[in-house]
């Protein structure tokens, strides 16, 4: 029996596969199509940790693909799910929605529908702080009522939600819903705000900043997620379940930059643009639920992470050629 990981090669994807390694012997099925949304090479570069190792298996393919999957559910006996797989990101949605409702919506469908064929023990549905949509009360509840989304991401990540939560209930298949918030850490993707601010810093030049730098973020570490999957993958009581997984402490993207600097110990130079459209004002996850069903508390302090985020970053500068 198997655990298949979507998006395995990706950031989060490649840090569970890590943990998951570190505390058993269970079989891994890595799914990725390694797209260029961004560089393959680093997706590639990712799972250099655990390409060879033989509790894992690597596919490269799509999830959108029905047959596909359903193939691989039999082939690779596969008893859990975590559905990181996605594409991701507010701004890119704005410009180009289809893939978001092609590759969120359809793709997820896909992999409901092989779960429905081939029973699994539980299905983690990750889904984004971005469902919680425009004037939502802060901090964001599951279960109060959500505001329109604000991006095609939002809304995509909502479909696949509802998509989750009606097999839960028609087809018996065992659905968690979790909404990360704002992960970051070593190996965050290069298109992000850390990833490009710092490497700003670092190379002398101005910092991209839309709007006036008041917006908030609830800024997740990575090891923390991970910590949070495992016990969603593992504990009782939780099907069926729509829990937040974030740090509870949303931090203004003025201090963000400001604790990069800090960190990177140059100073900032601020570019500022207008405001994107889509961007939500404020992020801020209520884990009030996370404690209860999963155990769940946050451990990484945000200027602890980023440090050791500044000091993963130059470490990769360092090994380009």
């Amino acid at each position: 029996m198997s655990i298949l990981i979507t998006g395995g090669a990706g950031f989060i994807g490649s840090h569970l596969i890590e943990r998951l390694l570190g505390e058993g012997d269970e079989s891994i099925v890595c799914l990725d199509d390694f797209n260029r949304f961004y560089s393959p090479a680093v997706k590639r570069a990712n799972i250099i940790p655990f390409v060879n190792d033989p509790r894992v298996t690597v596919v490269e393919e799509t999830f959108c693909d029905a047959p596909a999957m359903r193939r691989l559910f039999d082939e690779q006996s596969i008893s859990r799910v975590v559905h990181l797989g996605a594409y991701a990101g507010v701004r890119p949605s704005v410009a180009d929605p289809m893939i978001y409702e092609q590759t969120n919506v359809g793709g997820t469908l896909s992999l409901l529908e092989a779960a429905r064929g081939h029973p699994v023990e539980r299905f983690l549905l990750i889904s984004s702080s971005t469902v919680y949509g425009r004037n939502a009360a802060v901090p964001f509840v599951e279960d109060a009522p959500l505001g329109p989304p604000m991006s095609p991401y939002g809304a995509s990540k909502r479909a696949a939600e509802l998509f989750g939560q009606m097999y839960h209930e028609l087809h018996h298949v065992p659905v968690v819903c979790l909404r990360p918030f704002s992960v970051y850490g070593p190996r965050l993707r290069p298109d992000l705000a850390l990833s490009i601010w710092t490497e700003a810093i670092e190379a002398g030049r101005p910092v991209p900043l839309f709007g006036d730098g008041t917006m908030r973020r609830d800024f997740t570490h990575v090891s923390d997620l991970c910590g949070g999957l495992l016990a969603a993958l593992r504990r009782p009581g939780v099907v069926g379940e729509t829990v937040n997984l974030g740090h509870a402490e949303p931090i203004a993207i003025r201090d963000v930059i400001d604790t990069l600097a800090r960190a990177v110990g140059k100073p900032a130079k601020i570019d500022r643009l207008p405001e994107m459209p889509g961007d939500m004002p404020i992020t801020c996850a209520d884990l009030t639920k996370a404690r209860r069903l999963l155990g769940y508390q946050p451990q990484v302090p945000f200027d602890d992470g980023v440090c050791e985020f500044v000091a993963w970053f130059r470490s990769q500068q360092r090994n380009v050629p």
